[in-house]
């Protein structure tokens, strides 16, 4: 399930804009569609717009999405629940897991999807959940200020310590693929669960679009993948 509603703020009408010589949508739309392991490419969205151009992209619009589940402050969660339960309802049979892959992360690939679905065949987790490994924002470096001087956030940092040195690992959400068993989303009203696999991708495929410099970036790493042809592992 791709959600895609239009009124974005940060980045105005991102799913549309044009990204690597196609729309931001479009790189989604085409993961998906590839991906072997994923049986349906749905697009929920409240803009005829972006429904027209997903459907000229191949993605399935079988529906528009409810007012009520358009607006910026919506909890994911609703927004795929309602997807299951309008694709259930068309075909009278239940789905197992529920892929959302955002189009703001446009630089995940085939193959990520793929690994990720094989990831949660082999275990019993609740959700797969696409990571990355950060040094920038790695707690060691956060702080507080307490009484006018700098403190420790919660791992207190040794002067001198190399990046790659920090310790223990510490890894974020980057937004790319969120995989979860059905009724983990539909009766606990959670896409992450309680058991959590991680799937950790690399940092040149978890750029996430939220703002114009991101925008202008990923337009350029699309393009020079493009250029270069077909990736491969």
């Amino acid at each position: 399930m791709i959600p895609a509603r239009g009124g974005s703020k940060g980045v105005p009408g991102k799913n549309l804009r044009e990204v690597g010589g196609t729309p931001l949508i479009a790189w989604s739309i085409e993961a998906a569609a590839s991906a072997r392991a994923l049986y349906r490419t749905v697009v929920s969205t409240d803009d005829p717009s972006i429904a027209e151009v997903a459907r000229r992209l191949g993605a399935d619009v079988p529906f528009m999405r409810p007012a009520d589940l358009g607006g910026d402050r919506v909890p994911m969660a609703p927004v795929l629940q309602h997807a299951v339960d309008a694709v259930e309802t068309e075909e009278g049979e239940r789905v197992d897991w529920v892929c959302l892959l955002q189009p703001t992360a446009p630089l995940r690939t085939v193959e990520d999807i793929e690994a990720a679905v094989s990831l949660a065949e082999r275990t019993d987790c609740d959700s797969v959940i696409s990571m990355v490994r950060v040094f920038d924002v790695h707690p060691v470096l956060m702080k507080r200020i307490e009484d006018g001087r700098l403190a420790p956030f919660c791992v207190p940092e040794v002067e001198g310590t190399r990046r790659q040195d920090y310790d223990p690992p510490a890894y974020m959400r980057n937004g790319a693929i969120y995989l979860t068993r059905r009724d983990v989303l539909i009766q606990r009203g959670s896409i992450w669960g309680d058991s959590i696999c991680p799937y950790v991708m690399p940092d040149d495929r978890s750029v996430s679009i939220d703002t114009e410099m991101q925008v202008r970036l990923v337009d350029l790493m699309l393009r020079e993948r493009s250029a270069s042809g077909p990736e491969s592992d």
